[in-house]
């Protein structure tokens, strides 16, 4: 099961933190953007080489990386092929690879966005993967349809996805948290509809590889749910320039300190300007500062997560 390969890898690296990598230009420090021409290809070079530069430096402790198809797509044909390289890359630096896409939509569309992302086309009457990555994010709320497809390539290639429960966005609420007939919130029903779709998926940790992304910024119902999904691992957004708290964060784990991966894209892509790091690192040690945030918010994790236990 593609969950049992991302928990012993957080078990390893005693680490339950996933760096999000937003390829935004304007992230990219000056020292790096000086190197490059102005255009689109002279944008995207810039661009791949501070992306790597994080990953290098955060390989060995961080045990997963999760790439915004948004932030690569936003660069048309140039940028989807840097989101193929950083895939690739990552890959190749044995880390755990999300793609979040948050896609979703009827059953045939679906099965092609899952073909992209987690299954294999024929080519060459042979079947290869396209961005063959480990998890994708996965937009439910068009129904079991738009779900099921996915499900069955985790299923057939061993792959694992996230679906949306209850997200960290501030509007969140205005759909998630609407009551249905009986007074149950949509997010609790879409959260029992996610333990259905996993159920034949749980691994020998007790964790499906259909699982949710539950928001940091929602700690109350972060805790509701981590009771009504048992089996399901939680990818939980929302850490550092969101606002999301560790000690919140923790109410998403289990008694034994599994149960929930922490993303943080702004915070460690950006360490280097940060309040906490810009004084002790120079422009162009960005990527030493953003492993140093790496490692405090490590332990500023564990620490919670060993409180709350």
């Amino acid at each position: 099961m593609k969950i049992d390969s991302l928990i012993e890898k957080i078990k390893q690296m005693q680490n339950p933190t996933v760096i999000g990598v937003d390829t935004r230009y304007e992230l990219v420090p000056e020292c790096v953007r000086n190197k490059y021409s102005k255009d689109l290809n002279g944008m995207c070079q810039a661009m791949l080489e501070y992306s790597k530069a994080l990953i290098d430096e955060t390989y060995d402790i961080i045990p997963a990386v999760k790439l915004q198809s948004a932030y690569f797509e936003m660069y048309g044909v140039e940028g989807i092929k840097l989101y193929k390289q950083m895939i690739d890359y990552c890959r190749e630096k044995g880390m755990i690879v999300m793609a979040d896409v948050k896609r979703g939509d009827i059953g045939s569309t679906s099965a092609g966005y899952s073909k992209a992302y987690l299954g294999k086309n024929m080519i060459n009457e042979q079947e290869q993967g396209i961005f063959d990555v480990d998890f994708a994010t996965v937009n439910p709320y068009m129904g079991s349809d738009c779900v099921m497809p996915f499900v069955e390539d985790c299923k057939k290639y061993g792959k694992g996805i996230f679906i949306l429960v209850k997200t960290s966005n501030k509007s969140s609420g205005e759909l998630q948290d609407l009551k249905t007939e009986d007074g149950e919130q949509i997010y609790k029903k879409v959260a029992k509809l996610v333990n259905k779709w996993g159920e034949e998926l749980i691994g020998k940790y007790g964790y499906s590889s259909v699982s949710s992304v539950v928001g940091a910024t929602y700690p109350k119902q972060l805790k509701e749910l981590r009771a009504l999904m048992p089996h399901s691992y939680f990818l939980i957004p929302g850490y550092g320039a969101q606002g999301g708290k560790a000690e919140d964060i923790a109410l998403g784990f289990d008694e034994n300190g599994l149960g929930g991966i922490v993303n943080a894209t702004r915070s460690l892509m950006c360490a280097y300007k940060s309040d906490l790091w810009k004084d002790k690192f120079k422009e162009e040690d960005y990527a030493k500062a953003t492993r140093a945030e790496a490692l405090r918010m490590k332990e500023e994790l564990n620490e919670a997560i060993k409180i709350k236990q």
